[in-house]
């Protein structure tokens, strides 16, 4: 019977969204399950604990180290990252790392901004740490996505070989589990109900943080996972982006709003036809008129301006 193992991937948050979903589909594509929390708060213990159980639950984890360090915790004087690498090894996890190289961070300062894309609270911190990750030898710099998928499926072929690892296997090899899985439908069905209810009851008392309906995580979820085409004429490298990254890329131009003038370039007809219609579906830019002209124009509503103000809060926190 061959296992599927769970694989838990941890990284800092909005500088490595990219390579996160790379490394998810690398550990699909080997055949295995990949694990993560994407949107936890950080600082809050409840969700330090939840951590903690993802990773005793995982077979295997791996961690994607940039150009930042990440939010420290109190308990231990270094990041949430750093401590989650560190807590695998704890428990008895095979581990590695994914550590970017110069040229990789460099290619990401050119995207997202040297603040963005590297440490600025705890440089020193951070070196330590990646230079700790680079002396065992057993990691390598990477330059790409395509080091990024080449090193998950060495390293995982290398890690099914081990039979001390619990994994996953498909229910049609493992005799008479009719009862068992009976029973787990039941309780399945008994969570659902709950959970659903638990919904309900969150989103009547968030009555007032609601976009279009939607709960900051569901937004947040549907902007990390929406890809939009981009045109060569922006950016001749790079094929497509998340709604997310957009965002954070182009929140000035929606701020200060775009027209549909005659002579708007390729980057505002990006904005203008193929990014704010997705976005208006929550209400986070609005469509006016502008008087004494033919030509409108779309810019950040109220709720556009209160999202990303949370957005770069929980930056903040992230950091």
């Amino acid at each position: 019977m061959r296992k599927k193992l769970q694989v838990f991937i941890s990284s800092t948050f909005t500088d490595l969204i990219e390579e996160r979903q790379v490394a998810v589909k690398a550990v699909l594509n080997s055949g295995h399950i990949p694990a993560g929390m994407e949107l936890f708060t950080a600082g809050d213990e409840s969700q330090k604990q939840i951590i903690k159980r993802w990773i005793d639950e995982s077979d295997a984890y791996v961690l994607i180290l940039g150009g930042r360090y990440g939010s420290i915790d109190k308990d231990t004087g270094i990041s949430y990252t750093h401590w989650e690498y560190d807590y695998a090894g704890e428990v008895g996890k095979p581990r590695f790392a994914i550590v970017l190289s110069d040229r990789a961070i460099q290619e990401k300062i050119v995207k997202l901004g040297y603040k963005d894309a590297t440490e600025q609270n705890n440089p020193q911190l951070h070196k330590n740490f990646r230079d700790g990750l680079l002396d065992t030898k057993l990691v390598s710099p990477v330059d790409d996505h395509k080091d990024i998928e080449l090193s998950i499926f060495k390293s995982l072929r290398e890690i099914e070989q081990r039979t001390d690892l619990s994994g996953w296997v498909s229910g049609k090899d493992v005799p008479d589990v009719r009862n068992i899985l009976e029973e787990n439908a039941k309780l399945l069905k008994e969570n659902t109900k709950l959970t659903n209810e638990n919904v309900k009851l969150k989103h009547k008392s968030q009555k007032d943080d609601l976009y279009n309906g939607h709960t900051y995580e569901e937004v947040m979820i549907y902007l990390i996972n929406t890809f939009v085409e981009i045109p060569e004429a922006i950016d001749k490298d790079k094929t497509q982006a998340n709604l997310l990254e957009i965002i954070l890329v182009s929140h000035n131009n929606f701020a200060t709003g775009i027209t549909n003038r005659y002579d708007m370039g390729d980057s505002d007809k990006f904005l203008y036809y193929k990014v704010a219609p997705k976005l208006m579906s929550f209400d986070l830019v609005e469509k006016s008129k502008i008087a004494g002209v033919q030509y409108e124009k779309i810019q950040l509503s109220k709720l556009g301006h209160k999202f990303y103000a949370r957005l770069e809060i929980q930056k903040g926190k992230l950091k």
